[in-house]
Formats: C-alpha cells, sequence, structure tokens
C-alpha cells in the first residue's frame, strides 16, 4: 500500500476521475465522444481509439493534480501504455495522479429491485496484475433500483464481500452501490443503504479501509456520518445520470462529498475539436466539477 496515496486520498482536495467505460459502455463513451462504429472493426480496433480518447484527457494540461486526486482505468487501459510507461505508472509519476481500476465484469438481471455483480472470473489474478502494476485500489458498481431491503442486504453484502478480498491483495476498495436516480423511492433505498454499510462497516477488521461510491442523495448532507466512520478513507459521488451542470449543483450541497464522474467528465468532447479547443472544455470541466467537490 502506498502510503503517499492513501494520505492523498483521505485528505486531499479535488475528485476522482472516471475514465472505465468497459466494453459495453465504450461504443457509447466514443459516440459521444465523436467517433461512429462505422469508424472501427472489431475490439482491438475500439479499445485503441479509447486508448487514444483516455490517453488524451489525461495528458491535456488540464489534467492536473492540482485539480484531481486520482482516476479510475477499465483493465484493458491499465494494460496500455502512454509515452512508454503503462498508464497506472503514468499517472502517479508524470501527474501525481493516484490509479484505480474497474474490476467488476457488469451487471445481473435485476431481481428483487437491485442488479447484483456477475461474478468475477480470476479475480485473484486481476488484483495480482493490479498490485504488479502499481494500481492503488478497485472499484466494482451494483445498482439498487427499488427500496427492497433484501434486495439491497444483497447488493451491500457482495460488495464487502469482494471488498475484503480486495483488501487482503493489497488494494484498496471502492464499494459502489449505486441508487437509481429515476427511482421512485431514491430516498428510502438511501436510507436502507446507509444502514446495511453501517452494518458492514461495523463487522470489519480495525485495520481494513475502503472507500465508498454513491448516488448524490436526495437529503442533502445524508453521508456526512459515512465520511467519519474510521475504515472509510473518503466517499464519493457518481453523476448517475445527471447532467453535469445539474451534478454540480447537488454535490455542491453535500459537504465533504467529492465527485467520481465519468459521462459528466467528457461531456462537451469531441474529437474534431483542436487540441486548444479539446484542453479549453476540458479545463471548463475539470474546473467546475472541483469547484463542487470541495464544497
Amino acid at each position: 500500500m502506498n502510503k503517499k496515496q492513501m494520505e492523498r486520498i483521505r485528505t486531499g482536495q479535488g475528485f476522482i476521475a472516471a475514465l472505465d467505460q468497459s466494453g459495453g459502455s465504450t461504443p457509447k463513451a466514443l459516440q459521444q465522444y465523436g467517433i461512429e462504429p462505422s469508424r472501427y472493426s472489431g475490439d482491438e480496433e475500439m479499445f485503441a481509439l479509447v486508448h487514444e480518447m483516455r490517453t488524451r484527457i489525461i495528458k491535456s494540461p488540464a489534467f492536473d493534480a492540482e485539480y484531481i486526486l486520482g482516476a479510475i482505468l477499465f483493465e484493458n487501459t491499465m494494460d496500455r501504455k502512454i509515452d512508454g510507461l503503462f498508464t497506472a505508472d503514468y499517472l502517479w509519476e508524470k501527474k501525481g495522479i493516484v490509479p484505480f481500476l474497474k474490476v467488476d465484469k457488469g451487471l445481473t438481471e435485476s431481481d428483487g429491485g437491485v442488479q447484483l455483480l456477475k461474478p468475477i472470473p480470476d479475480l485473484d489474478g486481476l488484483l495480482r496484475r493490479a498490485v504488479e502494476r502499481n494500481v492503488f485500489g478497485t472499484k466494482m458498481r451494483s445498482v439498487i433500483h427499488e427500496a427492497n431491503p433484501q434486495g439491497i442486504r444483497k447488493v451491500v453484502e457482495q460488495q464487502f464481500e469482494l471488498g475484503k478480498q480486495i483488501w487482503s491483495a493489497g488494494l484498496v476498495p471502492i464499494i459502489e452501490p449505486e441508487v437509481n436516480i429515476n427511482s421512485f423511492d431514491k430516498q428510502e433505498s438511501e436510507r436502507l443503504l446507509k444502514d446495511e454499510i453501517f452494518k458492514q462497516l461495523s463487522a470489519l477488521a480495525p485495520d481494513v479501509t475502503v472507500m465508498l461510491k454513491l448516488s448524490i442523495p436526495t437529503e442533502d448532507d445524508f453521508y456526512r456520518d459515512l465520511m467519519d466512520e474510521p475504515h472509510v478513507a473518503r466517499v464519493v459521488a457518481l453523476s448517475g445520470g445527471y447532467e453535469r451542470e445539474e451534478a454540480n449543483v447537488r454535490l455542491n450541497r453535500n459537504h465533504g462529498l467529492i465527485a467520481s464522474f465519468s459521462r459528466a467528465l467528457a461531456e462537451g468532447l469531441s474529437d474534431q475539436q483542436s487540441g486548444e479547443q479539446f484542453n479549453e472544455m476540458l479545463t471548463d470541466s475539470i474546473r467546475s466539477i472541483y469547484e463542487a467537490s470541495i464544497s
């Protein structure tokens, strides 16, 4: 465990950039960036293009440790290089930004108002590779659609079970039980979710550290007490489908909660932009998310 990185995540000002769209969401991410499916053929070409996009973001002068604490990568990005360095090494050595890895393989079908994580084949092998690649932590996303107590308990139990395995491998897990922002009983789901998270945290061994990635709550400052729990290094928020401006406004009302935005971060960026236009757009995006994160 890198102590400098842990200190930065615990106490640093800024936010986490989510650059972790994987197989299923990559075509959408490329399309948002202005690259239509007709411009590539097969997964290899698709992933090469998305790595070019991520490289352009990471190498931009706007992508700076003054505003960004960490970046979440997809497995394919972890295994690729930027200027001769593996992506995680480039992030930390050249930018001072802490690298994370998305480890989940997507979601099961909705059952009991929730979507659990699909099985992760050879998770131990992936975690070993992440440690070798100098990754600091991981993230995995489940989704809660309804305030179903049994479903929410299953989501949180599964997340923490995997979280303990990840911690044992030498990485800090980001526990991500997203509550669907369009859920009709979102606030009740958040109440049940927080109770279950506290139960799991209280059962952890004293030395275990986790991060939490949660939807921006309906009630402002609802997760303040989770931020004070000794096992929790940081609580971060996903944009969850809100446009960046709305996500920032909501985030700004939640003191201590910092962003971990994906789509909202890349909003407005395009393959067709000149370097100057691209950097200007990314600067505006990063600074607005940063301002909302330091409230």
